[in-house]
């Protein structure tokens, strides 16, 4: 039998089974984390005004006006963009854009061809601003808000989706290009249901609920979902191992991970989904397609970190395609439709290392999310109708190398005429390149290696197990004295009681700037973040994000790309791409 007739065959035995009186009313909200690997509660404060970025009711109107159909390719207006590609690096503050500049540059190792970052070409080529991510009514946003604000030119409130600070639903830059006759496309290496796609697609009153989530990315016909996340579009009844519905589902993705359900009812949106999209579960499958919608979801939850996602890379059993692999997918499928596409890209496992406090999984995601961007490079370089922008939608973990009082450096002889008869011995560790090699030789992400330790026996999960397990991942060291604090645990201060991370009563004794640390056990990857954070002259101010401004950078037409200058703030970066969907640039100006 053919991997197509296997395939055709399973999707039919899948949905005889799985269709279990598919139910039409919406779920009840379901935990999504903002670091995935820990769920975030659910908050409904009363969003407030803000006159920094609120927008007059004349702009809202103008962003959110109808939209009337073009009946070909040829009615777009005379040198307009027909193609608009968003790279969304998730947490990526110009700290971190300067821990991948520096290894491209400075690490002796470095990997990356002519240690030049594919972002770094794409600046030459086109322009660079910054933009400020608040959303309203708050000085710092969560990842739902600042993606709804690109996606919108809108204000948000906090953990919004697709939906404007007084909780009203907005067409987004997505929505307006499916209006006009384009293609879309939406690509994460998180979840299809997490916050920054969602946003383009979506529109719910919070995050969490990624159940209702995949529902309105399924009734909005988005043309390409690429990403992990399988188990908001299955039902419960998956979550039984000796039912039928899970044989059926564990058959159905060729067994490449284990299916489980987050749905609370027996809808099955791949039967639904069936309908209109080819479905697919690992890269293989995905290679194969040709045209037409796809649904491709390449892991039950998020996809593999970017460090086992290099390894995996090595493989000729390797199931899931990276980042670039699926973004270059995306692009084949999306430009057949000679009205052209909208596509929104997400690296969003840089947000979930800076929340981890983790500098060397964050430089493997950095250098994933750079491969993704020169596949983009590589497609739009030659055109005149695309317009691409690389962005964040915020800053995470307050990251950067900074310089130290040790270990002292050795004094030399320069040889210079003005240092005849002197040593030079600066005053302060300023940290010597080679330190990006050992960051970047790290084996294991901190995720990883407390989910190995977790898994061991109670008895087992001793100090001296942890620093084996820390010390045979990376080229750092901590001692069993680092190993005895990331261990010690504290009363919570922050305690409040049911909260999805503040539950507890106990949490790991974070020694400093406690307020900011507020994800339950993670405090173990922050703790331990900050213990070889001398070694690799790194600091870290947060377990959250911050509201550094961060680098916007496009490429495309300059009719497009003059759009895009200056200190912006998202919801005009927003207003912007809706316009430059839209054909207004003749008319476009900065506001």
């Amino acid at each position: 039998m053919t991997w197509f007739s296997r395939h055709k065959f399973c999707v039919l035995v899948f949905g005889i089974v799985l269709t279990l009186g598919q139910q039409g009313c919406r779920d009840a909200p379901s935990a999504s984390p903002e670091p995935d690997q820990n769920n975030t509660a659910s908050s409904s404060a009363e969003p407030l005004e803000s006159a920094s970025i609120a927008n007059s009711a004349a702009d809202e109107a103008a962003t959110d006006k109808p939209v009337e159909p073009v009946d070909s390719a040829e009615e777009q207006p005379a040198g307009g963009v027909r193609n608009v590609i968003l790279v969304i690096g998730d947490g990526m503050g110009p700290q971190q854009l300067g821990l991948l500049t520096a290894y491209a540059h400075l690490a002796p190792g470095s990997t990356i061809p002519n240690r030049t970052t594919a972002i770094e070409r794409m600046i030459e080529r086109g322009t660079i601003a910054l933009m400020r991510t608040e959303p309203n009514g708050a000085l710092v946003v969560d990842s739902a808000a600042a993606a709804t604000q690109l996606a919108t030119g809108q204000p948000a409130g906090s953990e919004m989706i697709g939906t404007n600070y007084r909780g009203e639903s907005v067409t987004t830059v997505l929505e307006i290009a499916k209006q006009l006759g384009k293609s879309t496309g939406l690509v994460s290496d998180t979840r299809m249901t997490h916050a920054t796609p969602a946003a383009f697609a979506a529109h719910q009153p919070h995050r969490n609920m990624e159940n209702e989530i995949a529902v309105d990315l399924l009734e909005n016909r988005v043309d390409i979902l690429l990403s992990g996340g399988l188990r908001h579009w299955l039902p419960t009844g998956v979550n039984d191992p000796s039912s039928a519905a899970y044989m059926a589902a564990v058959q159905m993705i060729g067994g490449r991970f284990v299916p489980s359900s987050k749905r609370q009812d027996n809808r099955n949106l791949l039967v639904e989904a069936r309908q209109d999209y080819q479905l697919v579960f690992d890269r293989a499958a995905l290679e194969k397609v040709e045209k037409g919608r796809v649904l491709g979801l390449f892991a039950n939850s998020e996809m593999l970190d970017a460090i086992d996602k290099r390894a995996a890379m090595k493989r000729s059993d390797r199931s899931e395609p990276s980042l670039a692999e699926m973004t270059e997918k995306a692009l084949e499928l999306l430009s057949s439709n000679p009205k052209g596409f909208f596509l929104m890209v997400e690296a969003g496992q840089i947000d979930w290392a800076g929340h981890n406090n983790d500098t060397g999984t964050m430089l493997h995601e950095l250098l994933q999310l750079d491969d993704a961007v020169q596949s983009v490079i590589e497609w739009a370089a030659d055109r005149e109708d695309t317009l691409v922008l690389v962005t964040a939608d915020h800053e995470t973990g307050s990251f950067g190398f900074s310089y130290s009082g040790s270990p002292q450096p050795d004094p030399r002889s320069l040889g210079g005429d003005v240092f005849q008869g002197s040593i030079f011995q600066p005053e302060f560790n300023f940290a010597a390149p080679e330190v990006l090699d050992k960051i970047f030789a790290q084996k294991k992400s901190f995720f990883h290696i407390f989910n190995e330790f977790d898994a061991l026996e109670p008895k087992l999960r001793t100090p001296e197990k942890l620093v084996e397990l820390v010390n045979d991942a990376m080229a750092f060291e901590i001692t069993l004295d680092d190993a005895v604090a990331i261990l010690t645990r504290e009363r919570n201060s922050q305690f409040v009681a049911g909260h999805k991370y503040l539950g507890n009563p106990t949490v790991p004794r974070m020694p400093d700037q406690r307020a900011f640390y507020v994800y339950g056990e993670n405090l173990r990857l922050n703790i331990l973040g900050h213990a070889i954070g001398a070694q690799q002259n790194v600091v870290w101010g947060s377990g959250t994000h911050t509201n550094t401004p961060v680098v916007l950078v496009t490429m495309g037409p300059a009719s497009a790309t003059k759009r895009f200058t200056g200190m912006m703030h998202s919801t005009d970066v927003g207003k912007a791409m809706i316009e430059v969907v839209r054909g207004e640039l003749s008319t476009a100006s900065r506001p």
